[in-house]
């Protein structure tokens, strides 16, 4: 990991805030390497140095983290012949050989993507077992069904005859809605929306579990995250409670910039 202030590095792997730890680094509390640091700006490497708050260590630990607003045309993959990968989208600070997506989006879809060098965090979010709930904004060619709220809950027969498991949905206005889904099969926010007799014209990721796609983020753009993030995105939060965050996270998003 690059250097990092000491004041944001102690912000996201503890239960503190940034004034927080500012109050503690003016009162002592934190170390680098037996040494009191007491300036919040300082920078530290977590990789090289040990850090303790009121004695205990914190670990920096050595995997990375790193959400990626994934712009349409590139793929989801370290390396292709013909189309442009997301790992070409990292800057070169964050640029490592063993970083890799932890799951996959459409070409032509954008939004979330999360890449790692955490292997064990990758199976645990593609894993059946745990349906870490993903969210997308979703546009639709023609007006949205009263009648796909309940459909989509029940789970979606597929035209080849595959059922999907349940999922949730919230309408937005006519042709835009948000649908939370447990699993990962192929395509299938397109394929449901087929089976009911739509097409989808544009998908955006917008969450995984609890963590939402930072809404300033542009598209192409990408920022690392750490522990406490990664926790939150484990973490599945109500339905309900987190249409409400993307509906006011996004709102300009929603108002003015959708498809």
């Amino acid at each position: 990991m690059s250097e990092i202030r000491i004041d944001k590095f102690l912000a996201d792997r503890t239960s503190y805030s940034r004034s927080d730890v500012k109050a503690l680094l003016r009162n002592g509390a934190v170390s680098a390497d037996g040494k009191i640091i007491s300036d919040a700006k300082q920078k530290i490497n977590p990789d090289t140095q040990e850090i303790r708050l009121h004695g205990k260590k914190i670990h920096g630990g050595s995997f990375l983290y790193i959400i990626l607003n994934k712009p349409e045309n590139y793929i989801c993959a370290t390396e292709d012949k013909k189309h442009k990968t997301v790992t070409d989208l990292l800057p070169d600070d964050l640029r490592h050989k063993d970083i890799f997506p932890a799951g996959r989006l459409d070409i032509d879809s954008t939004g979330l993507v999360l890449l790692t060098n955490d292997g064990q965090l990758a199976h645990q979010m593609l894993s059946p077992k745990h349906h870490v709930p993903k969210y997308y904004l979703v546009t639709l060619a023609r007006a949205f069904q009263e009648n796909y709220i309940q459909k989509i809950s029940d789970g979606v027969l597929l035209a080849d005859e595959t059922k999907c498991l349940p999922a949730q949905v919230q309408k937005l206005d006519d042709r835009h809605c948000i649908i939370c889904l447990h699993e990962g099969k192929y395509h299938e926010i397109k394929r449901m929306f087929a089976a009911l007799g739509n097409h989808v014209e544009h998908l955006h990721r917008i969450a995984v579990g609890s963590l939402l796609l930072p809404p300033e983020l542009p598209s192409g753009a990408c920022v690392e995250i750490f522990n406490k993030d990664i926790e939150k995105m484990l973490k599945a939060d109500s339905f309900p409670a987190m249409c409400e965050q993307i509906m006011y996270a996004f709102s300009s998003y929603l108002i003015n910039d959708r498809p």
